[in-house]
């Protein structure tokens, strides 16, 4: 080589050395820079190279690279640190030598951070600083006017909202938890984003399906995935529905309530198709005389009432629909409707009546659709007295008058049934509930007296006595007369007496009037009669127990008629209870004590209990 390329070798290695002493940031080959991830609002540790490298840096400048220009943002001499004016200047702080850090991380600090030191040699170090944040939880909404499964292309089914994330979250899309993907004519999903003034993104996500009849229970739901420095997540939002449109394939009727109707049921005749929306409906009944279908007053989404439903109810019905997407008209199967009914019932003869002693027939008679059975009631007891439509009576007496119920009923239909109440009259002069009877009074108050009576023709009562009456029939043959009188002395003295006539007869019964002054003595003569029984009780008792305490050894009798009963030290006493008996010496031996010990001739049958307790 010669000279002159000598001499432009070495000037160029000079060039070298001193750009890369003068420090120019960026010209020089640039290394991969290290990577430090931190979330919105945390504090970054920018570090200037490895950490055992960094105890000997003294001099040292921070560079903020944004679009590939360096801007100086921090300095370091002597081990004191200075923030430069601007966006950092008051989120910079020296942690150590070669360290920084920056509090309150926002988006827009995601950049390179640069750092040189001269001293004692010249080193360079880039950090790539990442920032990170979780958008919120994803919000959905559905299309609110719903799908037709007859357009030609997706339609939109539902928007997805992820807001203040960064960076960008993904969106995923599912249906019945299966993802969706991008389909030609069939799936198409749509995003965008927005920047908000904070540097966060709001990501929407537009999800267009092409729907089919199956899709109308299907659920869809987005996923937000995202990264953090703790690794990646996602957030899903909730599942919903969209309506979906399709048209009718089937209409068909359905009879509220199910099984067997009977005439007073509530029936509900309702239209039912298999499209949606539901077209609007009509109902028709078959006419029995023309056989011609005419429609019923039924409501627009085809509901008939029938209450309380009665056997012309009964008939063959149909649904029609008009599907107004498609205008083709929609006709279901006639179903028959049976409503069970059983007729009114007849009882004859209608006003039964017979003299004592006669003979009585009575016939029931009803109609129904099904097989009926019939039954006889008395009224006043409800026993059960004959199954079947006839009920005889061979030997008619006065206590057979008053009121009987046949009842028909269809067995195979629960709660179908009707009834008709006659009555029996016996013909014979009047019968009075009682003849004679007592009540109990105070003088001078007022008092309601009763008296009640029967026949046939029905009795009227009269009173022997002024005050004010008043009747109230009980039925055909019984009539019940009340008398508001004042109790006086000679109301007491005469007493009452109430007469029944009739076109037959007559008949009374008498009323016996009482001060009840009298009451209280035959209280007492009670109360005295229960205190002797309890007394005889006491004293029986009694007497058992001191028999049993004689049979279990407890009462001893000594030799000389003296017994001790010893108790401990502590409870004795001087108390000696003497009991002096007018038995003969013979007579007392059979009270001695198990010693066989007798009586000395001149023991006199005293006896001696020495208590001490």
């Amino acid at each position: 080589m010669d000279l002159p390329g000598l001499l432009c070798a070495f000037l160029l290695v000079v060039c070298c050395c001193c750009r890369r002493a003068t420090g120019v940031p960026g010209e020089a080959e640039q290394p991969t820079p290290e990577m430090v991830e931190v979330e919105v609002g945390n504090t970054a540790l920018l570090r200037c190279g490895p950490s055992h490298s960094l105890s000997n840096l003294s001099h040292v400048d921070w560079f903020s690279v944004y679009k590939e220009k360096p801007t100086l943002i921090f300095r370091v001499r002597q081990g004191q640190g200075q923030s430069e004016p601007g966006e950092y200047q008051h989120r910079l702080s020296l942690q150590g030598p070669g360290a920084l850090a920056l509090t309150q991380v926002m988006p827009h600090d995601e950049r390179i951070f640069l750092c040189q030191s001269k001293r004692p040699w010249f080193q360079e170090h880039r950090i790539q600083l990442r920032v990170f944040k979780a958008p919120e939880e994803p919000t959905i909404q559905t299309s609110a006017l719903g799908i037709s499964v007859n357009s030609k292309e997706p339609e939109e089914v539902a928007t997805c909202i992820g807001r203040n994330g960064y960076p960008i979250p993904q969106v995923i899309w599912y249906k019945n938890r299966l993802p969706l993907m991008e389909e030609k004519n069939r799936v198409h999903i749509q995003s965008s984003q927005i920047v908000e003034s904070s540097g966060l993104y709001t990501l929407k996500s537009v999800l267009k399906v092409q729907l089919v009849k199956e899709d109308k229970d299907a659920q869809f739901y987005c996923e937000l995935s995202y990264r953090l420095p703790s690794g990646n997540h996602m957030k899903e939002s909730r599942e919903v529905t969209v309506p979906v449109f399709y048209p009718a394939e089937k209409v068909w009727l359905e009879v509220e309530p199910a099984g067997m109707l009977k005439e007073g049921d509530r029936v509900e005749i309702r239209c039912l198709a298999d499209g949606n929306p539901t077209p609007p409906f009509s109902i028709h009944k078959q006419n029995p005389s023309t056989r011609e279908m005419e429609e019923e007053r039924s409501t627009d989404n085809g509901l008939l009432v029938l209450e309380p439903a009665q056997k012309q109810h009964s008939g063959l019905y149909e649904c029609q629909g008009l599907d107004l997407e498609t205008t083709i008209p929609l006709l279901s199967e006639p179903q028959e409707l049976l409503v069970n009914y059983v007729s009114d019932v007849d009882v004859s003869p209608a006003a039964p009546a017979g003299q004592e002693g006669s003979s009585l027939t009575l016939t029931c008679k009803a109609e129904s659709n099904q097989a009926l059975e019939f039954q006889w009631l008395r009224e006043k007891t409800g026993q059960v007295l004959e199954k079947g439509p006839v009920l005889h009576f061979d030997h008619l007496k006065r206590e057979i008058g008053g009121g009987y119920r046949c009842v028909a009923s269809v067995p195979s239909v629960p709660g179908l049934n009707r009834t008709q109440l006659v009555n029996v009259a016996i013909f014979g002069p009047p019968w009075m509930a009682s003849k004679k009877r007592k009540v109990w009074v105070k003088e001078n108050t007022m008092l309601n007296l009763s008296c009640e009576a029967s026949g046939h023709p029905r009795p009227t009562i009269s009173w022997n006595i002024n005050g004010t009456a008043s009747e109230e029939y009980q039925d055909s043959q019984r009539v019940l007369s009340t008398l508001n009188v004042l109790v006086t002395p000679e109301l007491l003295e005469r007493g009452a007496e109430c007469t029944a006539s009739n076109s037959l007869g007559r008949n009374s019964t008498i009323i016996i009037l009482e001060l009840e002054k009298k009451l209280p003595e035959q209280e007492s003569k009670g109360v005295v009669i229960v205190a002797v029984i309890v007394c005889i009780l006491v004293l029986a008792v009694l007497g058992a127990i001191l028999y049993f305490l004689y049979k279990k050894g407890k009462l001893l009798c000594g030799r000389s008629g003296k017994q001790e009963i010893t108790l401990p030290p502590s409870h004795k006493s001087e108390f000696v209870v003497e009991v002096k008996s007018d038995k003969l010496p013979e007579e007392m031996g059979l009270l001695q004590g198990s010693s066989g010990d007798k009586r000395a001739p001149g023991d006199q049958g005293e006896k001696y209990i020495d208590l001490r307790h």
